[in-house]
């Protein structure tokens, strides 16, 4: 019975709302109990020539010096683990319209036991540089500029228990996050609409407790019950997402690898929100920050609630211990629910890896829990020409991206359904990967506020990341990626936003510690908010020196 995919306690957490990868919590503890203690770190400085040409609608040209420094590492050891990229930039450039800037960005996660398999706490953080448009969407690109450029921070943190007391599996977890958005104007404004703030800031929490037991161990089902609760407090008009549920699993073999699972319990979910302060001419007061200002005088008004019966079934097939399936079918937010996920490593060289999600969170908590699900032994895609982070990471676990949690940083919460996929191999001295998605955001917002406009619109995301690097021999090496995100706003006259590029990098060794290095890029925006679309190519020459 041991070969069934996932115990009762972790298909309790994936119906819950987490993520369908914390599902396998269990069994990512027992590969990190195998750690062989390696430890890799690897800083670096850069100096480079960077020249950007606008190929249309204009065909200005500029040019800049960066001079970078950052650190690549990883640790895999039995009781610990965990991998970051961090880079810090500084741009300096020419001409009496110049612009000098400076630029942090990373991506981290990691974890230590502090009782071996018993008692883990795990943390991760992001810090990206993304372009905002003005329907709201966000894309990792290098065409960045001073009104469209966001800074993007999120971090979060938490214990987890794993336990059993006889038969019974115990299983609990808390984990909080922070995540912030720093952007320039930032309104958001459709004509003939009103006035719309990006995400400011949100704190959002999650606690869960699981009690279960295998099949067989000592029943002939499986039986599991859970409880939880997560919230999520955004700092634009006080919007808060509130989600309490208790529930019971049970799970009936039907063959060594496959079984039919079912759920059910209650759940109790609000969303509410207040308005904005109104001026002599009922018009929204905008801070100096940029964004509405909330009116603490006026009570918390309800945008969506419900309560009741919360129930779900579904299939779980595991043939091997490389292979993972699981499909489920419910009701929860008071409509049909539709959720599950695929791993499949036919190698140690190779991972497939497909999620479906449906959850009701802010930008915040979406963004912290997609950080949760990274893998903590990772290497980071970066853009070839600016070092920015390319919204991917690729480990031995699998590959996971962020673009999808990227797609809208309008601060409403919102009803959050879609499916990812992500695909890692190595083949030789090369490595590849590419990772596709969906994501339907459908906006929640109070009647009669300032939100009201953006209460049922739906925004839509589709998105793509590849990668392509590997070795020249002994002292050279190349990479290559490429990207797209196109964003279907509902909103009135936002239309749709279209981000396409390309890159590629090349470097060859001078000694053992100094390299040089080349580089090129195309990038294109096609937007139906703006009166010209912008086509740019971008080049680099420059020197790295690894410590």
């Amino acid at each position: 019975m041991r070969n069934l995919i996932l115990s009762t306690a972790a298909i309790a957490l994936a119906a819950a709302g987490a993520s369908p990868a914390l599902a396998q919590d269990s069994e990512r503890e027992e590969r990190r109990s195998a750690g062989n203690g390696r430890v890799n770190v690897e800083p670096y400085i850069e100096v480079s020539q960077i020249f950007v040409a606008e190929l249309s609608p204009g065909d200005d040209v500029v040019t800049y010096t960066q001079i970078a420094t950052g650190v690549d590492a990883s640790v895999n050891g039995r009781n610990s683990g965990g991998s970051v990229s961090v880079r810090y930039e500084y741009n300096i450039g020419y001409g009496d319209d110049a612009l000098t800037s400076d630029t942090l960005s990373g991506v981290a996660r990691g974890y230590t036991s502090i009782v071996p398999q018993v008692l883990t706490v795990e943390a991760g953080a992001l810090a990206a540089r993304t372009r905002v448009d003005g329907n709201g969407g966000a894309t990792l690109n290098a065409l960045n500029g001073e009104d469209t450029e966001s800074r993007i921070y999120s971090a979060y943190a938490g214990p987890t228990l794993s336990t059993h007391a006889g038969d019974v599996a115990v299983a609990a977890q808390y984990r909080i996050g922070y995540t912030r958005v720093e952007t320039p104007d930032a309104i958001v404004t459709a004509p003939g609409a009103d006035p719309l703030d990006v995400f400011d800031d949100s704190v959002s929490q999650r606690a869960s407790i699981n009690l279960a037991t295998r099949p067989g161990e000592p029943l002939p089902v499986g039986v599991g019950v859970g409880a939880g609760w997560a919230q999520e407090d955004v700092s634009n008009l006080d919007q808060r997402v509130r989600d309490v549920y208790v529930r019971g699993d049970v799970t009936l073999p039907v063959s060594p690898n496959v079984a039919l699972v079912a759920g059910v319990g209650y759940e109790d979910v609000e969303v509410s929100a207040r308005d904005a302060v109104l001026d002599t001419n009922g018009n929204p007061v905008i801070g100096d920050d940029g964004r509405l200002v909330t009116d603490k005088s006026q009570p918390r008004r309800i945008a969506f609630e419900t309560d009741g019966l919360i129930w779900d079934v579904g299939v779980v097939w595991r043939p091997s211990s490389r292979t993972a399936f699981e499909a489920h079918y419910g009701r929860r937010y008071d409509s049909d629910t539709y959720y599950g996920s695929f791993a499949w490593a036919p190698n140690q060289r190779s991972a497939l890896n497909v999620s479906v999600y449906d959850t009701i969170s802010g930008f915040g908590g979406l963004l912290t829990n997609s950080l949760a699900n990274l893998p903590t032994e990772f290497s980071a895609t970066r853009n070839a020409l600016t070092g920015d982070l390319g919204g991917c990471v690729a480990g031995s676990e699998g590959s996971q991206c962020l673009t999808g949690a990227l797609g809208s940083v309008r601060s409403s919460v919102f009803r959050s359904r879609g499916i990812a996929a992500n695909y890692t191999t190595q083949v030789g001295r090369l490595s590849t990967g590419l990772g596709i998605g969906y994501d339907n955001r459908k906006f929640i917002a109070p009647e009669g506020t300032v939100l009201d406009a953006a209460n049922g619109v739906t925004d839509e995301a589709y998105y793509m990341s590849w990668f392509l690097s590997g070795d020249l021999g002994s002292r050279a090496g190349f990479t290559t990626n490429a990207y797209m995100t196109l964003l279907d706003s509902g909103f009135d006259n936002a239309g749709e936003v279209l981000a396409v590029g390309a890159s590629a990098a090349y470097s060859r060794s001078l000694t053992d510690r100094l390299a040089v290095r080349a580089a090129i890029a195309l990038d294109h925006i096609d937007s139906e908010d703006a009166l010209e679309d912008l086509t740019a190519a971008s080049g680099l020459v420059g020197l790295r020196y690894g410590f």
